[in-house]
């Protein structure tokens, strides 16, 4: 019969063996994809550039480039969000045209698209699919109204693309007036950083006078595209089919860095990313990327 003492020996050895054959705990640290656009002096995509050119750095504090792409094919989920204000829903027939054109010429296979209008309110026309008669037939079908909810535009789609896999884009036609009360910008901006959403701002220029412009919200839309490392164009009616196609070759034209961040304490849980290029001599490349991300807690 055994003893106490060899009992208890035994269930310690039974223990020591469990944790040997135990796996390792591992510790979830989160790859933080970083999308971006290099061009040249002219606006014309940079291609052939390799891990080694670029340098990547968090608050700061340089990272290993752990992955690196170049044209980025992982699949797109984009929401294009139309304003159909009383102020702009004169340009709606080139609007629906214009954006027939710009799903065709950008859709795969592995994409998905959603659609939404926004006037007085939001409304999502379209939910995310690859059905071009789905998508054409909610294009036939907008809804117009008086006021613009421009930011709760944002904030919602933003919200959807959270759920979404892959490349995050949110292509945003306006001419930047928020006349409902509800969503403030602050808010709007927050969430298309926080879903890592890529705002592509298409600012539907009425008239050339800044008297007769929301300036403010102009500059409003341009800062969406800046902090979330998406773009800018100003186009009035004739122009939307060629602001759609640099949107479409933008998105064709991304290199993809990405990284595991070093586990430190920080004061904020917003964290700055900085890429910076190794650019030849006697040339100048912009470099175009988010701005941060908010890290979960504890990261």
């Amino acid at each position: 019969m055994r003893t106490l003492s060899a009992c208890v020996f035994a269930l310690f050895a039974l223990g020591f063996a469990q944790a040997q054959t135990s796996p390792p705990i591992k510790v979830d640290v989160k790859l933080v994809n970083v999308f971006v656009n290099v061009t040249d002096a002219n606006g014309a995509p940079v291609g052939g550039l390799t891990k080694d050119d670029f340098t990547l750095a968090e608050d700061d504090h340089p990272q290993k480039i752990a992955v690196f792409d170049r044209e980025s094919a992982i699949p797109l989920s984009i929401v294009l969000a139309i304003d159909t204000s009383g102020s702009v829903n004169k340009d709606l027939a080139i609007e629906k045209r214009a954006a027939r054109t710009f799903v065709r010429s950008l859709l795969r296979p592995v994409d998905r698209f959603d659609l939404i209008d926004f006037s007085s309110d939001v409304r999502e026309v379209v939910p995310f699919t690859n059905k071009l008669s789905w998508i054409d037939s909610g294009i036939e079908n907008l809804a117009t109204g008086p006021a613009t909810a421009l930011y709760s535009a944002v904030y919602l789609s933003a919200q959807n693309l959270a759920m979404q896999p892959g490349r995050r884009v949110l292509v945003l036609i306006s001419d930047g007036s928020n006349t409902v009360k509800g969503t403030d910008y602050a808010d709007a901006l927050e969430q298309a950083v926080r879903s890592e959403t890529m705002v592509y701002s298409i600012i539907d220029v009425p008239i050339a006078a800044d008297a007769g412009r929301d300036t403010g919200g102009e500059h409003a839309m341009i800062t969406l595209s800046q902090e979330t490392g998406g773009k800018y164009y100003y186009a009035d009616a004739q122009h939307l089919d060629q602001a759609f196609q640099k949107v479409s070759e933008d998105l064709r034209t991304q290199y993809l860095l990405a990284y595991y961040p070093v586990h430190r304490i920080a004061d904020s849980d917003f964290r700055r990313i900085d890429v910076t290029l190794k650019q030849p001599p006697n040339t100048h490349y912009n470099v175009r990327h988010r701005t941060g991300y908010y890290a979960a807690p504890g990261h």
